[in-house]
This record gives structure tokens, sequence and C-alpha cells, in this order.
């Protein structure tokens, strides 16, 4: 089985500022989405899937790699598939 792909709509949302140190979920299409945020507000974690009665997903687990230069710019931003959940 193929892991998930994060689509280009997806990507808009994974891109915006959120409240820092947060876990924030929504729902995108037919998924429930779990996005922990940094200090700065970026999504740095997600789950992606369905969320059972207690609230938690089964499903795919991304995390995003950040790399920033001195002045703080950020160089690399990746999210890296890491498993079923």
């Amino acid at each position: 089985m193929r892991p998930m792909k994060i689509g280009e709509s997806l990507m808009k949302e994974l891109n915006k500022k959120y409240a820092p140190s947060q876990l924030i979920t929504f729902k995108f299409s037919r998924y429930d989405v779990a996005l922990k945020t940094d200090e700065d507000g970026n999504p740095v974690l997600m789950y992606i899937g369905k969320a059972n009665d207690r609230g938690i997903i089964r499903g795919d687990q991304f995390t995003r790699r950040l790399v920033r230069d001195a002045t703080g710019a950020i160089i690399k931003d990746h999210w890296d598939h890491k498993g079923k959940v």
C-alpha cells in the first residue's frame, strides 16, 4: 500500500500560520486532520485520517522539517511521511 500524498489544496492549509504551540483539528474533504504547531505557529506534525469516537485519528502521520539560515529565513521546508498510526 502506497503512502498518502499531500495535495495542493491541503498544502495551502499547511502553509498557513496558526496559534503557537497548539493542537489544531479540522475536517478536510472526507478526512479528519490534527496539526501540532511550533512556537512560531507553523504546523510541524500532522495526523490525517478518520477520527474515532474519542477523537483519536487513525490514518497517516507526517512531520515537517523546517531549516532556517542564520537570519531565521526558511531555506528548506519539507513534509515526511512517517507511516500509519
